[in-house]
């Protein structure tokens, strides 16, 4: 060992005569202690929710949609869809039929977007049928032919888990969707109605799906909302999801005039970088503990110097040059420094990892979107935590560091 570092260390573990300088020692490493802990678990939950949000949306959603920019719909669409599905970065395709209903059961109704949808093609581009906890989205399967006489079952749907908690509804319970597409009679336009048996339903933890989502038969979309062999969108899953802007472009040019994409990062592009925002706000506000520790750690130097000012003034009267006492005093605010940083990052990852293999804190789905709170920590963010909380230490230590380089020998041991 280092002969500075020798000294250094033995001045953290001696005893000394005023112990406010053993205890201001003591909170300074406590200090970054919980400074490096709260910046690991602060950038765990704010990677933690970007990261969660990114996979429930990309589950959710299709990296790219294709749709008309007349908003009348897309007809002929089969040909359409043979042909895009055949494009360099395309891995899966699938029709979609929006429509904007009301749903409701007894005394409890609710706004409901429902989806017509092909099951074996939706289940390429999104993940919600297989999220089904209750039921199953088997019954989405085109019906079978009926003989002539048999009486036509109700059609089936799946809804969202917080919808189905609205509405009181259960797997084989009946519910009444109206459309406002209605019917022209001698009367006026009268809203369609349609009775449908809740087949299953689906969790996937994201409020704004679970809440206001529901999967329909296509044949059943299009015959609610009067659009016979019509659909809204067509859904892609590509290749390269952080290129779907590109590739967007690229199936937007192959359909030809009059169509339009829009892609996941275009859809939320607000939230992600509201979340980058969070992230950065959050490492200031919190790195300002860091700070208020490295203030502590200026104090006990400096109350350590004037402890030491006779040992220095022995030291250098041996020999020990000024440059040797400067890095004495600096080894021994690094090594504060270190300690506590050691100490806070085990307690951050500790407490991030119990969080996010636990999820014990949970959140309000219809306020955070998700219904717990994820920790995802990252080593990359030990780095850069440790290295701000090293690097504030070290200014801290500048200024008591110099001050014991320029004690004079004589000056110090001269009533002693």
């Amino acid at each position: 060992m280092r002969f500075e570092l020798f000294i250094a260390a033995r001045y953290l573990r001696a005893k000394r005569r005023q112990a406010v300088v053993g205890v201001i020692t003591a909170i300074s490493v406590a200090g970054v202690a919980a400074g490096v802990a709260a910046l690991i678990i602060a950038l765990a939950i704010t990677t933690g929710m970007r990261r969660d949000l990114q996979d429930r949306l990309l589950g959710s959603t299709s990296h790219v949609e294709l749709m008309r920019t007349a908003g009348d719909g897309i007809r002929e669409w089969r040909p359409l869809l043979a042909r895009l599905g055949k494009l360099p970065h395309v891995r899966a395709d699938a029709p979609g039929l929006y429509g904007q209903v009301l749903v409701s059961r007894g005394a409890r109704s609710g706004g409901l977007m429902i989806k017509g949808v092909l099951p074996d093609e939706e289940r390429h581009v999104t993940d919600l049928l297989d999220m089904v906890k209750l039921g199953s989205a088997q019954a989405l399967e085109p019906a079978p032919s009926r003989t002539p006489g048999d009486t036509a079952p109700l059609p089936p749907i799946v809804i969202g888990q917080d919808l189905a908690t609205t509405l009181d509804a259960n797997v084989g319970d009946t519910v009444l969707v109206t459309s406002p597409q209605g019917e022209l009679t001698p009367l006026g336009i009268v809203p369609k109605f349609q009775r449908y048996y809740v087949a299953g339903i689906f969790h996937s933890g994201f409020y704004q799906y679970d809440s206001s989502l529901g999967f329909i038969r296509l044949e059943d979309a299009q015959h609610l909302l009067g659009e016979p062999d019509l659909i809204s969108v067509i859904a892609f899953k590509v290749d390269d999801l952080y290129h779907a802007d590109t590739i967007g472009r690229e199936i937007e040019q192959a359909a030809g005039p009059g169509f339009l994409t829009t892609n996941w990062m275009e859809q939320n592009r607000e939230l992600f970088r509201a979340l980058r925002l969070e992230q950065i706000v959050t490492f200031i506000v919190i790195g300002l503990i860091v700070c208020v520790a490295a203030l502590n750690i200026l104090i006990a130097l400096t109350m350590m110097v004037m402890e030491k000012t006779r040992d220095i003034a022995v030291l250098m009267s041996f020999g020990v040059r000024a440059e040797q006492v400067r890095r004495i005093f600096l080894l021994q605010g690094l090594l504060i420094s270190a300690v506590g940083t050691a100490l806070g990052l085990v307690l951050g990852y500790a407490a991030s990892w119990a969080g996010g293999h636990y999820r014990f804190i949970r959140l309000p789905g219809d306020v955070y979107s998700i219904d717990y709170l994820p920790f995802a920590p990252r080593i990359s963010d030990a780095v850069i935590v440790a290295a701000m909380a090293l690097g504030v230490s070290l200014v801290a230590t500048l200024y008591p560091s110099r001050s014991a380089a320029r004690v004079l020998p004589a000056e110090a041991l001269r009533y002693e």
